[in-house]
Protein backbone atom coordinates (compact mmCIF):
# COMPACT_ATOMS: atom_id res chain seq x y z
CA UNK A 1 0.00 0.00 0.00
CA UNK A 2 1.53 3.09 -0.86
CA UNK A 3 2.71 5.61 1.87
CA UNK A 4 2.24 8.96 3.21
CA UNK A 5 5.38 10.96 3.40
CA UNK A 6 4.13 14.33 5.05
CA UNK A 7 5.75 15.27 8.11
CA UNK A 8 3.99 14.54 11.35
CA UNK A 9 3.96 18.03 13.30
CA UNK A 10 6.07 17.63 17.18
CA UNK A 11 3.96 16.03 20.00
CA UNK A 12 2.81 18.60 22.80
CA UNK A 13 5.56 16.01 25.34
CA UNK A 14 8.05 16.79 22.82
CA UNK A 15 7.83 20.38 22.74
CA UNK A 16 7.67 20.41 26.27
CA UNK A 17 11.01 18.47 27.16
CA UNK A 18 12.79 20.70 24.30
CA UNK A 19 11.22 23.98 25.39
CA UNK A 20 11.96 23.19 29.77
CA UNK A 21 15.11 21.03 29.10
CA UNK A 22 16.45 18.72 31.90
CA UNK A 23 17.20 20.97 34.16
CA UNK A 24 14.00 23.33 34.07
CA UNK A 25 12.11 19.82 35.27
CA UNK A 26 13.92 19.68 38.21
CA UNK A 27 12.65 21.25 41.56
CA UNK A 28 16.37 22.00 42.54
CA UNK A 29 20.21 21.52 42.41
CA UNK A 30 20.59 17.57 40.87
CA UNK A 31 24.02 15.33 41.87
CA UNK A 32 25.90 14.73 38.28
CA UNK A 33 24.94 11.37 38.13
CA UNK A 34 20.88 12.43 38.61
CA UNK A 35 21.22 14.89 35.73
CA UNK A 36 23.04 12.57 33.73
CA UNK A 37 20.46 10.07 34.12
CA UNK A 38 17.78 12.69 33.55
CA UNK A 39 19.20 13.77 30.11
CA UNK A 40 19.62 10.23 28.84
CA UNK A 41 15.83 9.47 29.99
CA UNK A 42 15.04 12.50 27.89
CA UNK A 43 16.55 11.32 25.04
CA UNK A 44 15.04 8.02 25.28
CA UNK A 45 11.80 9.28 25.70
CA UNK A 46 12.48 11.80 22.77
CA UNK A 47 13.38 8.69 20.77
CA UNK A 48 9.82 6.98 21.77
CA UNK A 49 8.10 9.92 20.80
CA UNK A 50 9.46 9.96 17.66
CA UNK A 51 9.06 6.46 16.91
CA UNK A 52 5.21 6.89 17.85
CA UNK A 53 5.37 9.84 15.33
CA UNK A 54 7.32 8.09 12.61
CA UNK A 55 4.99 4.71 12.96
CA UNK A 56 1.62 6.93 12.41
CA UNK A 57 3.27 8.51 9.19
CA UNK A 58 3.85 5.24 7.93
CA UNK A 59 -0.10 3.76 8.73
CA UNK A 60 -1.73 6.46 7.27
CA UNK A 61 -3.26 6.23 3.77
CA UNK A 62 -2.15 8.12 0.89
CA UNK A 63 -4.22 10.20 -0.89
CA UNK A 64 -5.59 9.50 -4.18
CA UNK A 65 -7.25 12.82 -4.54
CA UNK A 66 -7.27 16.01 -3.40
CA UNK A 67 -10.32 17.68 -3.07
CA UNK A 68 -11.47 21.37 -2.01
CA UNK A 69 -14.62 22.44 -0.66
CA UNK A 70 -16.47 25.65 0.33
CA UNK A 71 -19.44 25.96 2.20
CA UNK A 72 -21.75 29.10 2.27
CA UNK A 73 -25.04 29.55 4.05
CA UNK A 74 -27.67 31.66 1.93
CA UNK A 75 -30.15 34.35 3.26
CA UNK A 76 -33.58 33.24 3.32
CA UNK A 77 -35.23 32.83 -0.10
CA UNK A 78 -31.70 33.71 -1.93
CA UNK A 79 -31.01 29.78 -3.21
CA UNK A 80 -32.23 30.69 -6.69
CA UNK A 81 -30.03 33.79 -7.02
CA UNK A 82 -26.67 31.90 -5.35
CA UNK A 83 -27.20 29.50 -8.14
CA UNK A 84 -27.92 31.68 -10.61
CA UNK A 85 -24.10 33.37 -9.63
CA UNK A 86 -21.94 30.41 -9.98
CA UNK A 87 -24.28 28.93 -13.11
CA UNK A 88 -23.05 32.72 -14.51
CA UNK A 89 -19.73 33.15 -13.01
CA UNK A 90 -16.52 33.27 -15.41
CA UNK A 91 -14.69 29.84 -15.12
CA UNK A 92 -12.49 27.78 -17.09
CA UNK A 93 -12.14 25.14 -14.17
CA UNK A 94 -12.78 22.15 -17.00
CA UNK A 95 -9.92 23.14 -19.09
CA UNK A 96 -7.24 22.95 -16.13
CA UNK A 97 -4.46 20.71 -15.49
CA UNK A 98 -5.85 17.85 -12.56
CA UNK A 99 -8.89 18.72 -12.43
CA UNK A 100 -11.02 15.49 -12.35
CA UNK A 101 -14.84 16.63 -11.23
CA UNK A 102 -16.95 19.63 -9.98
CA UNK A 103 -20.63 19.99 -8.78
CA UNK A 104 -22.28 22.61 -6.20
CA UNK A 105 -24.49 20.68 -3.55
CA UNK A 106 -27.36 22.06 -1.88
CA UNK A 107 -28.36 20.38 1.45
CA UNK A 108 -31.59 18.54 1.51
CA UNK A 109 -33.60 16.50 4.21
CA UNK A 110 -34.58 13.00 3.71
CA UNK A 111 -37.91 11.75 5.84
CA UNK A 112 -35.99 10.49 8.70
CA UNK A 113 -34.57 13.15 11.36
CA UNK A 114 -31.40 14.36 10.54
CA UNK A 115 -29.10 17.17 11.96
CA UNK A 116 -29.04 20.33 10.07
CA UNK A 117 -25.88 21.86 8.72
CA UNK A 118 -24.77 24.77 9.79
CA UNK A 119 -24.19 25.58 5.54
CA UNK A 120 -27.00 25.16 3.09
CA UNK A 121 -24.79 24.91 -0.03
CA UNK A 122 -21.21 23.16 -0.65
CA UNK A 123 -19.43 23.14 -3.85
CA UNK A 124 -17.16 20.31 -4.15
CA UNK A 125 -14.03 20.37 -6.52
CA UNK A 126 -12.00 16.97 -7.15
CA UNK A 127 -8.33 17.44 -8.33
CA UNK A 128 -5.45 14.71 -9.62
CA UNK A 129 -3.56 15.74 -6.23
CA UNK A 130 -2.52 18.79 -4.56
CA UNK A 131 -0.58 20.09 -6.76
CA UNK A 132 -2.96 20.40 -9.33
CA UNK A 133 -5.00 22.26 -7.07
CA UNK A 134 -2.10 24.53 -5.13
CA UNK A 135 -1.29 25.56 -9.07
CA UNK A 136 -5.23 26.74 -9.37
CA UNK A 137 -5.51 28.45 -6.43
CA UNK A 138 -2.35 30.70 -7.47
CA UNK A 139 -3.33 31.06 -10.74
CA UNK A 140 -5.26 33.54 -13.21
CA UNK A 141 -7.71 31.35 -13.30
CA UNK A 142 -8.88 31.19 -9.63
CA UNK A 143 -8.39 35.52 -9.85
CA UNK A 144 -11.04 35.16 -12.66
CA UNK A 145 -13.52 32.66 -10.86
CA UNK A 146 -13.51 34.90 -7.63
CA UNK A 147 -13.97 38.13 -8.77
CA UNK A 148 -12.17 39.16 -11.97
CA UNK A 149 -8.59 40.73 -11.95
CA UNK A 150 -9.88 44.16 -11.03
CA UNK A 151 -10.44 46.20 -7.59
CA UNK A 152 -14.15 46.85 -9.59
CA UNK A 153 -15.17 43.37 -10.54
CA UNK A 154 -13.75 42.24 -6.42
CA UNK A 155 -15.90 44.96 -4.83
CA UNK A 156 -18.66 44.75 -6.98
CA UNK A 157 -18.89 40.45 -6.19
CA UNK A 158 -18.66 41.36 -2.44
CA UNK A 159 -21.32 43.38 -2.55
CA UNK A 160 -23.10 40.86 -4.16
CA UNK A 161 -22.36 37.96 -1.80
CA UNK A 162 -23.24 40.23 1.10
CA UNK A 163 -27.04 40.29 -0.32
CA UNK A 164 -27.15 36.60 -1.00
CA UNK A 165 -24.66 34.73 1.96
CA UNK A 166 -25.09 34.82 6.14
CA UNK A 167 -21.81 35.33 6.47
CA UNK A 168 -18.35 34.53 4.88
CA UNK A 169 -17.93 31.32 2.97
CA UNK A 170 -16.08 28.30 4.78
CA UNK A 171 -13.28 26.30 2.75
CA UNK A 172 -12.21 23.39 4.13
CA UNK A 173 -9.96 20.64 2.13
CA UNK A 174 -9.49 17.13 2.49
CA UNK A 175 -6.98 14.07 1.38
CA UNK A 176 -9.18 11.87 -1.11
CA UNK A 177 -8.66 8.52 0.82
CA UNK A 178 -9.92 5.01 -1.58
CA UNK A 179 -11.34 7.23 -4.54
CA UNK A 180 -13.16 4.88 -6.76
CA UNK A 181 -15.02 5.63 -9.80
CA UNK A 182 -15.54 5.77 -13.28
CA UNK A 183 -15.05 7.50 -16.38
CA UNK A 184 -17.62 10.11 -17.34
CA UNK A 185 -21.33 9.16 -17.80
CA UNK A 186 -22.42 8.72 -21.84
CA UNK A 187 -24.76 11.40 -20.96
CA UNK A 188 -22.48 14.01 -18.84
CA UNK A 189 -23.22 17.70 -19.13
CA UNK A 190 -21.67 19.19 -21.99
CA UNK A 191 -19.43 22.59 -20.93
CA UNK A 192 -18.26 25.48 -23.10
CA UNK A 193 -14.57 26.93 -22.54
CA UNK A 194 -14.37 24.66 -19.24
CA UNK A 195 -17.51 25.73 -17.58
CA UNK A 196 -21.41 25.20 -18.01
CA UNK A 197 -23.33 26.75 -19.80
CA UNK A 198 -26.98 26.75 -17.89
CA UNK A 199 -29.79 28.80 -18.52
CA UNK A 200 -30.41 30.29 -14.39
CA UNK A 201 -33.17 32.78 -13.89
CA UNK A 202 -32.12 33.12 -10.15
CA UNK A 203 -36.25 32.45 -9.52
CA UNK A 204 -36.06 28.51 -9.22
CA UNK A 205 -33.72 26.47 -8.29
CA UNK A 206 -31.59 24.41 -11.07
CA UNK A 207 -32.61 20.70 -11.51
CA UNK A 208 -31.09 18.66 -9.57
CA UNK A 209 -28.14 16.50 -11.69
CA UNK A 210 -26.90 13.81 -8.89
CA UNK A 211 -27.11 12.59 -5.17
CA UNK A 212 -24.45 12.82 -2.79
CA UNK A 213 -24.78 11.25 0.66
CA UNK A 214 -22.12 12.11 3.16
CA UNK A 215 -21.04 10.45 6.59
CA UNK A 216 -19.37 13.07 8.94
CA UNK A 217 -16.97 11.60 11.50
CA UNK A 218 -15.06 12.85 14.53
CA UNK A 219 -11.61 10.24 15.01
CA UNK A 220 -9.47 10.13 17.49
CA UNK A 221 -5.88 11.29 16.13
CA UNK A 222 -4.58 8.30 18.06
CA UNK A 223 -7.10 6.11 16.12
CA UNK A 224 -6.89 7.30 12.74
CA UNK A 225 -5.01 4.57 11.15
CA UNK A 226 -6.85 2.03 12.70
CA UNK A 227 -10.48 3.57 11.18
CA UNK A 228 -8.56 4.11 7.74
CA UNK A 229 -7.41 0.65 8.30
CA UNK A 230 -10.75 -0.64 8.86
CA UNK A 231 -12.22 1.38 5.44
CA UNK A 232 -8.90 -0.15 3.76
CA UNK A 233 -10.60 -3.80 4.45
CA UNK A 234 -13.58 -2.95 3.45
CA UNK A 235 -15.32 -5.26 0.76
CA UNK A 236 -17.24 -3.15 -1.51
CA UNK A 237 -19.59 -3.64 -4.82
CA UNK A 238 -20.42 0.00 -4.97
CA UNK A 239 -19.02 -0.16 -8.81
CA UNK A 240 -21.05 -2.58 -9.06
CA UNK A 241 -24.51 -0.57 -8.68
CA UNK A 242 -26.73 1.36 -10.77
CA UNK A 243 -25.97 4.95 -10.79
CA UNK A 244 -22.88 4.51 -8.43
CA UNK A 245 -20.70 7.34 -9.81
CA UNK A 246 -17.73 7.95 -7.03
CA UNK A 247 -16.77 7.08 -3.50
CA UNK A 248 -14.18 8.84 -1.67
CA UNK A 249 -12.95 8.76 1.83
CA UNK A 250 -12.16 12.42 2.81
CA UNK A 251 -9.61 13.38 5.66
CA UNK A 252 -9.26 16.69 6.36
CA UNK A 253 -5.94 18.30 5.53
CA UNK A 254 -5.61 21.09 8.88
CA UNK A 255 -2.45 22.16 7.16
CA UNK A 256 -3.77 23.50 4.14
CA UNK A 257 -3.94 27.40 4.33
CA UNK A 258 -7.42 29.12 4.20
CA UNK A 259 -10.37 30.29 7.15
CA UNK A 260 -12.26 27.62 8.30
CA UNK A 261 -9.22 25.15 7.48
CA UNK A 262 -6.56 25.72 10.27
CA UNK A 263 -6.27 23.78 13.29
CA UNK A 264 -8.95 21.50 15.21
CA UNK A 265 -11.88 22.30 13.83
CA UNK A 266 -10.38 25.92 12.79
CA UNK A 267 -12.86 28.53 12.76
CA UNK A 268 -15.29 26.30 10.51
CA UNK A 269 -17.46 25.32 13.41
CA UNK A 270 -16.81 21.60 13.56
CA UNK A 271 -14.72 19.53 14.62
CA UNK A 272 -15.29 16.71 12.11
CA UNK A 273 -11.80 15.45 10.55
CA UNK A 274 -13.15 12.41 8.45
CA UNK A 275 -15.80 12.70 6.05
CA UNK A 276 -16.93 9.72 3.65
CA UNK A 277 -18.72 10.96 0.26
CA UNK A 278 -20.84 8.70 -2.06
CA UNK A 279 -22.05 10.39 -5.50
CA UNK A 280 -24.72 8.83 -7.53
CA UNK A 281 -26.65 10.00 -10.40
CA UNK A 282 -29.79 10.60 -8.58
CA UNK A 283 -32.27 9.84 -5.27
CA UNK A 284 -33.27 6.96 -6.54
CA UNK A 285 -30.20 5.47 -7.30
CA UNK A 286 -28.98 6.41 -3.35
CA UNK A 287 -32.65 4.79 -2.18
CA UNK A 288 -31.61 1.54 -4.47
CA UNK A 289 -28.41 1.03 -2.89
CA UNK A 290 -29.93 1.52 0.97
CA UNK A 291 -32.23 -1.26 -0.09
CA UNK A 292 -30.08 -3.74 -1.60
CA UNK A 293 -27.89 -6.42 0.06
CA UNK A 294 -24.62 -4.70 -0.54
CA UNK A 295 -26.01 -2.10 2.24
CA UNK A 296 -26.73 -4.62 4.40
CA UNK A 297 -23.45 -6.50 3.98
CA UNK A 298 -21.83 -3.11 4.35
CA UNK A 299 -23.33 -1.41 7.25
CA UNK A 300 -24.52 -4.51 9.68
CA UNK A 301 -22.24 -7.74 8.75
CA UNK A 302 -19.25 -6.06 8.51
CA UNK A 303 -20.35 -3.82 12.11
CA UNK A 304 -21.10 -7.31 14.15
CA UNK A 305 -18.02 -9.03 12.27
CA UNK A 306 -15.43 -5.94 14.15
CA UNK A 307 -17.01 -5.62 17.02
CA UNK A 308 -16.60 -9.70 17.48
CA UNK A 309 -13.36 -9.75 17.11
CA UNK A 310 -12.33 -6.59 19.12
CA UNK A 311 -11.07 -6.42 22.49
CA UNK A 312 -14.16 -5.76 24.95
CA UNK A 313 -12.22 -2.75 26.33
CA UNK A 314 -11.29 -1.60 23.03
CA UNK A 315 -12.83 2.24 22.73
CA UNK A 316 -14.76 3.61 20.22
CA UNK A 317 -12.37 5.04 17.30
CA UNK A 318 -14.83 8.44 17.06
CA UNK A 319 -15.30 10.97 20.12
CA UNK A 320 -19.42 11.46 18.82
CA UNK A 321 -21.56 9.03 16.50
CA UNK A 322 -21.62 10.03 13.13
CA UNK A 323 -23.15 12.69 11.80
CA UNK A 324 -25.12 11.68 7.80
CA UNK A 325 -25.97 14.73 5.49
CA UNK A 326 -27.28 14.51 1.99
CA UNK A 327 -27.24 16.56 -0.95
CA UNK A 328 -28.79 17.04 -4.63
CA UNK A 329 -25.82 18.46 -6.63
CA UNK A 330 -25.93 20.98 -9.42
CA UNK A 331 -23.77 22.07 -12.55
CA UNK A 332 -21.95 18.78 -12.80
CA UNK A 333 -18.59 18.87 -14.14
CA UNK A 334 -16.66 15.91 -15.27
CA UNK A 335 -13.45 15.70 -16.85
CA UNK A 336 -12.46 13.45 -19.89
CA UNK A 337 -11.09 10.80 -17.35
CA UNK A 338 -14.11 10.66 -14.99
CA UNK A 339 -14.00 11.58 -11.14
Amino acid sequence: RPLRQEPMAPTPLIGLLLAVGADGLCAGPLHRVQARNLRTNKVLLLETAQAASDAAVRDALAADRYVATNRFSVRDGKGPKFEQRWANRKSRLATLPGFRYFHLMRQVELTEPIGKEEHDYVSLTIWEDKDAFTAWRKGDAFREAHGGTSIFDFVSTLVSSARILKGAPSPVFYDGLLHMGSGPPVNAPATVDGWRQVDADGEGLLPAECFVACNRFCVRPEAASVFEERWASRTSSLRELDGFISFTMLRRDFGQKGHGAGGSGGNSGDDYNYMSCTIWRDRAAFDGWRQSQQFGNAHKGGEKKEEKSDPPSTPSPWTKPPSPVFYEGVLTIFSEKGT
